[in-house]
């Protein structure tokens, strides 16, 4: 197979000259956080270091971590290495919880992230022959204006869709030929649900490849989406504190994401001791940003669940590798004593086959008793089915849940479209403990 690139010196870069680079990239960073940011330097004195203590990237373990709350902490720029007058983009998170985590970007910065997000389409084959299709959000939220700087980047025509009114979305798709799609991959399911239910062709549509990320997604789904959208899909990582998409991207061999390392250090520890984990065990990605100029991060802990990989990839990228996100270590719930990931109920779900994709986990508090209620939305078909039908696919699907999760769960069948579809991020869990928390 002949697999495509957008930058194959950097892609395929030798691991000892890349070391070599990450060295010298470091101890630059190290300096620079040090003189530039007094968050850092105060971290750097609490432990004694001095920036001359890094001499190559194995001193890296030497450095602090740093995590959200330091980010919450230093709001809104505190955190920022460069003056104001350098920085030409800011970007921020949706501030779900606590203050927003505000990123700013120097135009070095963000040639870096054209750079790194034309990696990311280039690896699935996207050319400036190409028209791309970007329906994520074009605002703070980094994926509307990342995957825009990627495809002009590469040079494809770029068609600035954001987000909402499918129904335009479609006419676009049809009208403007875009061969390739980034969305989120529950927004690209529910393009799919629109096409269908107008009784539209898929081949009405030239779309080729689809790069979907931003939100958690299973095997099971990205089947999904290729037969229902008749196109390749990849998977693409990012966050906005490390510079959104293009951090980690899928190849053509779709065996894991490259780790874009010449810009991004990454190391994967247990998260309760912020030791390393063995190579090929699951454990909470760190990121050290070695390039980036206004918000150079060292050792971020992202709470994002991966591993590394540790053969060869046929695409001969030499980039270390992790494989598809398992979760998150604050997105992880523990229903009595067992720990929960949302992607495990969709890969039953998924498995189990002509399910909907769109469900909910719901967390409640019976006395001192968790309980876990899984809603699965129906789909037509299934909703004309018989009463005694319907009886059986619920168990069959609490089966299902329990043999996966090794916990008993309740599960409701709701109405077709009575499960909220989020242009952004869906909403996967509902956890009303919360409201429990001045309980005695």
């Amino acid at each position: 197979m002949e697999y495509h690139y957008y930058n194959k010196y950097a892609e395929t870069m030798p691991r000892d000259l890349l070391r070599v680079q990450q060295s010298k990239a470091l101890v630059n960073q190290a300096k620079v956080v040090y003189e530039k940011i007094p968050f850092y330097k105060k971290a750097f004195d609490d432990i004694g270091l001095k920036p001359e203590d890094i001499r190559d990237i194995g001193d890296i373990k030497k450095l602090p971590y740093t995590n959200k709350q330091d980010m919450r902490d230093n709001y809104p720029y505190d955190l920022f290495a460069v003056p104001m007058g350098d920085v030409v983009r800011i970007h921020a998170s949706s501030g779900t919880t606590g203050k927003q985590t505000v990123v700013g970007y120097t135009r070095h910065d963000l040639d870096i992230w054209g750079e790194v997000m034309a990696r990311t389409l280039g690896a699935g084959g996207v050319t400036a022959a190409d028209i791309g299709h970007i329906s994520y959000g074009w605002g703070l939220f980094t994926g509307g204006l990342g995957g825009g700087i990627g495809s002009e980047t590469i040079g494809a025509a770029t068609i600035p869709a954001s987000v909402g009114n499918t129904k335009r979305q479609v006419t676009i798709l049809q009208d403007f030929k875009p061969t390739f799609l980034l969305c989120t991959p529950s927004y690209a399911l529910t393009i799919a649900d629109y096409i269908e239910e107008n009784k539209i062709s898929v081949d009405t549509l030239s779309l080729k490849y689809g790069f979907f990320g931003a939100e958690p997604w299973t095997t099971q789904m990205k089947q999904e989406i290729e037969r229902r959208l008749n196109l390749q899909s990849f998977d693409i990582y990012g966050l906005s504190e490390i510079i959104g998409p293009g951090v980690a991207y899928e190849c053509e061999a779709h065996e894991g994401l490259h780790v874009a390392e010449d810009h991004f250090y990454i190391e994967i520890i247990d998260p309760d001791t912020g030791e390393d984990v063995k190579d090929g065990e699951y454990g909470e990605v760190v990121f050290t940003c070695l390039t980036k100029e206004a918000l150079p991060l060292i050792r971020y802990r992202t709470h994002d669940i991966s591993k590394k990989i540790s053969e060869p990839c046929p695409c001969g990228r030499t980039h270390t590798r992790i494989t598809k996100f398992a979760g998150r270590t604050d997105d992880m719930l523990i229903i009595r004593g067992v720990n929960v990931f949302p992607s495990q109920v969709e890969a039953v779900l998924m498995e189990l086959g002509d399910m909907s994709p769109f469900y909910q986990i719901q967390v409640d508090r019976e006395g001192n008793l968790d309980t876990l209620t899984v809603l699965v939305e129906l789909t037509e078909a299934q909703f004309t089915s018989e009463i005694h039908d319907l009886e059986a696919l619920k168990r069959k699907i609490g089966s299902a849940i329990q043999s996966m999760l090794g916990l008993a769960v309740t599960v409701r069948l709701v109405n077709p479209k009575t499960i909220t579809r989020f242009e952004g991020k869906a909403q996967r869990v509902v956890d009303n403990r919360a409201v429990d928390f001045r309980a005695n």
